[in-house]
């Protein structure tokens, strides 16, 4: 089990790393995180959803993601509360103090899953999240110490030095667990380091004679990282626009309050002539946008207030006033119509408010969740598309007789503003390229995204092998 002393580590990158070099030295690797907390969820042909982490390091592994390799799922859709999904299926809402004492009732449902695994692999790859230090969270944990402790697991502690203080992180760590699950711990990684490695070789030796963890590697820097898709939005935090170089194409992503599913712009965001922006909050929509999409989010209502807070609402009508496009992604679909109802407060207190009223279509949130794999061909370039569908609710209206994408979809009489609940949309090569080329008409695109996630992995993979004792980390998988 890989632990780190923060969140945001690099724990679910090493995961997928390990996962993608252990499947090629011929072992039967599962990846698998107890808890997770993360609005970028993707869906199982199992018909549940997991955190889009795991689904990568079922990638890595080469195999179908399962909801049995992230069997909690907590989508946040405030600041004290949460959608509970347990393997792939929603149980409630819960703040976390009523979490907390639901928590000992999801120990047998996380074990169930983990047994699960076991029986399909030679390797289950178990994360962490947050912190094991993190001890006013210890009773009755699943996520870190506590499942390690019920699982009877190894523990390696993943330190980040690229954010500094990686020495009291480790050391501090230590001096907080009690002896059972400091013994638990039986070495560490320190990563994302940059410079001669050779340098850090004193602060090893501090770091074992105050603790008597060994280590297991020191992993420098791995650029790659940004082409493979983010757990959560605290990547959003760094985020930078994407360099389009020339004359870009333009897009816009006003980042939501409780955005989700974000990772369905890697793909534009690596384009070479595109330049994709994240607005932050209190920063205006730009003016030279050629596109503003509007993406996923967690408690729709909540965030069409936070929308209009920002002014975004007035920005957008302007936008669309100079002739720019509009798309809509799922909970953004749902921003862009006439109405937004929530009668049984699914995602909060049961409201009703006028959305922005770009597209002739109202939404009343209930009945199950669609949770499906999509594969289809979309009806203005006749390209091929697969994702999935991940929403509560049933969007109505005449804008959607001119559905462009499933009958789920909307189009403006004038074409110019678009909905659609399909996620993951941009990763088909020809559909991205023609959806880019109807922006800017003679654009020949080139990027082979899906080809080059995998190339990615294969890089990370060699560089985990290269500065990882993975003859160690293997020897204490044997036990």
């Amino acid at each position: 089990m890989l632990q780190g002393t923060g969140s945001d580590v690099g724990k679910s990158l090493l995961v997928a790393g390990l996962a993608r070099a252990l499947t090629r030295r011929g072992f039967r690797v599962r990846p698998f995180k107890p808890q997770n907390m993360s609005n970028n969820a993707a869906v199982t042909p199992d018909g549940g959803e997991i955190g889009r982490a795991q689904a990568l390091q079922a990638r890595a592994c080469g195999v179908a993601p399962s909801v049995h390799m992230n069997p909690v799922l907590l989508k946040p859709q405030s600041e004290v509360g949460s959608q509970v999904v347990v393997q792939g299926k929603v149980l409630g809402n819960a703040d976390a103090r009523s979490y907390r004492s639901l928590k000992p009732q999801l120990l047998p449902r996380v074990l169930e899953s983990f047994r699960q695994l076991t029986t399909e692999a030679d390797i289950v790859l178990v994360e962490g999240a947050g912190s094991p230090a993190e001890v006013n969270l210890r009773a009755g944990d699943i996520a870190n110490m506590g499942f390690a402790a019920a699982a009877d697991l190894p523990v390696v502690l993943v330190g980040d030095i690229d954010r500094g203080g990686v020495i009291a992180s480790l050391v501090g760590t230590h001096a907080l667990l009690p002896e059972g699950e400091r013994t638990r711990i039986r070495g560490v990684l320190i990563n994302k380091f940059r410079g001669d490695p050779s340098l850090f070789d004193p602060a090893l030796d501090l770091i074992h004679n105050r603790t008597d963890w060994p280590s297991f590697g020191v992993i420098p820097w791995f650029p790659g990282a940004r082409a493979l898709p983010a757990e959560d939005a605290v990547a959003l935090d760094r985020a930078t626009p994407s360099n389009g170089g020339g004359d870009p194409i333009r897009i816009a992503v006003p980042r939501l309050s409780r955005i989700a599913n974000f990772d369905d712009f890697d793909p534009l965001l690596a384009e070479p002539d595109v330049e994709l922006t994240f607005v932050q909050a209190g920063s205006p929509l730009p003016g030279n946008a050629d596109l503003v999409i509007l993406p996923g989010s967690k408690a729709t209502l909540a965030d069409l207030a936070f929308f209009r807070a920002q002014g975004w609402d007035i920005d957008l009508r302007a936008h669309w006033r100079r002739g720019g496009r509009i798309l809509g992604i799922c909970a953004g679909y749902q921003l862009l119509g006439r109405d937004v109802a929530d009668p049984q407060g699914i995602e909060g207190p049961p409201d009703k408010a006028p959305a922005l009223d770009f597209l002739d279509v109202h939404t009343v949130m209930g009945g199950d969740k669609a949770l499906t794999e999509v594969e289809t061909t979309d009806g203005l370039w006749g390209k091929r598309v697969r994702g999935y569908e991940m929403h509560m609710g049933r969007t109505e209206g005449p804008d959607r007789t001119r559905c462009w994408l499933l009958p789920d979809s909307a189009r403006s009489p004038d074409g110019r503003v678009m909905g659609v609940y399909v996620h993951g949309l941009f990763s088909e090569d020809d559909f991205r390229s023609a959806f880019l080329a109807a922006l800017r008409p003679g654009r020949v695109g080139g990027l082979a995204y899906e080809t080059g996630v995998d190339t990615t992995l294969d890089d990370l993979a060699d560089h985990l092998e290269s500065h990882v004792n993975m003859e160690g980390l293997l020897t204490l998988a044997r036990g």
